[in-house]
């Protein structure tokens, strides 16, 4: 199978890593200074059970995609229609396009610039690049996808190659359950600089989790979404599995890239809005987020 990786991040290495290593041609299409190192020396894919420079294409430009029978689409929810966009005069008319990102609204965002099969996925998986063309697997490493009619053979596909892989006839309330966890963890992860396992220790820190998840799902049902499993157990469970891990959005912010911040608590607080729910929790980590991601103006630093 022919895979192109759009966004080839931490995320889309990890997969199309691990696709790779099973034999299928993968193209990561991703930023300069990854796609060198990747040519230069393969992937170098550290992960739990194994450390390895793994051969795949790498391109910095949108027609690397070419050909490819199903596309991993890993960009950052704020780009997600210029990156559509970008792909659109490359695909074949089958191609299918998994949507590995963040948020809940991605996919249906990439279905209005792409007449293809989109089909959104939930990621499960704690990674980050360590490094040019280098990838770093902390945990875990499944998806859950939503239903298509090519959705059960990239499933196989993906088992085949060592991602446990499930599809899923409520994937926007598994979507919905993944961004409950992620507007729990990420603001508090990216404020305190602090990963999962330390920031739960914190004074006060399981209220506010509580506080932001009630929000979250007093706004899912108002959307009529149903969210399976027991959601505060989820949220316990990642600092138990994941206790070294600092957030995407941390990590972002470390290194001085715009956050997804908006596509998290953000989405949380405009959807309650529309809902009229009050969602003063996630409204208030979603400006604490944006302030310390913007820089202050020339001459505005605190003296």
């Amino acid at each position: 199978m022919k895979t192109a990786v759009m966004g080839a991040g931490a995320v889309g290495c990890y997969f199309g890593g691990m696709l790779a290593r099973a034999g299928h041609v993968v193209t990561m299409i991703g930023r300069a200074s990854h796609v060198e190192a990747m040519r230069q020396h393969g992937l170098y894919l550290e992960a739990q059970a194994f450390q390895e420079h793994i051969p795949v294409i790498a391109t910095t430009e949108a027609d690397g995609a070419r050909g490819a029978d199903l596309v991993l689409f890993c960009v950052k929810s704020a780009d997600t229609e210029a990156a559509g966009r970008a792909l659109l005069p490359h695909l074949a008319p089958d191609t299918l396009v998994l949507s590995l990102q963040n948020g809940v609204d991605n996919a249906e965002r990439l279905r209005a610039v792409l007449p293809h099969t989109v089909v959104p996925a939930v990621v499960y998986v704690a990674t980050e690049m360590a490094g040019p063309g280098h990838v770093k697997h902390h945990g875990r490493g499944e998806l859950v996808i939503g239903e298509s009619a090519g959705s059960a053979a990239i499933a196989e596909v993906l088992e085949a190659a060592k991602v446990p892989t499930r599809v899923s006839d409520n994937v926007m309330g598994a979507l919905w359950a993944k961004l409950l966890v992620n507007c729990a963890y990420n603001a508090l992860s990216a404020i305190a600089r602090q990963p999962y396992g330390q920031l739960v220790r914190g004074a006060g820190v399981n209220d506010a989790m509580r506080a932001v998840m009630e929000e979250c799902l007093a706004v899912a049902r108002a959307d009529g979404i149903s969210v399976p499993g027991d959601s505060w157990a989820a949220i316990e469970q990642i600092a138990k599995s994941m206790p070294g891990q600092y957030s995407s959005t941390a990590q972002d912010m470390m290194r001085g890239k715009l956050t997804e911040i908006d596509y998290l608590n953000g989405y949380v607080a405009r959807r309650g809005q529309a809902h009229g729910i009050a969602t003063p929790v996630n409204g208030l980590l979603h400006t604490m987020v944006k302030l310390l991601e913007t820089p202050p103006a020339a001459g505005d630093e605190a003296r």
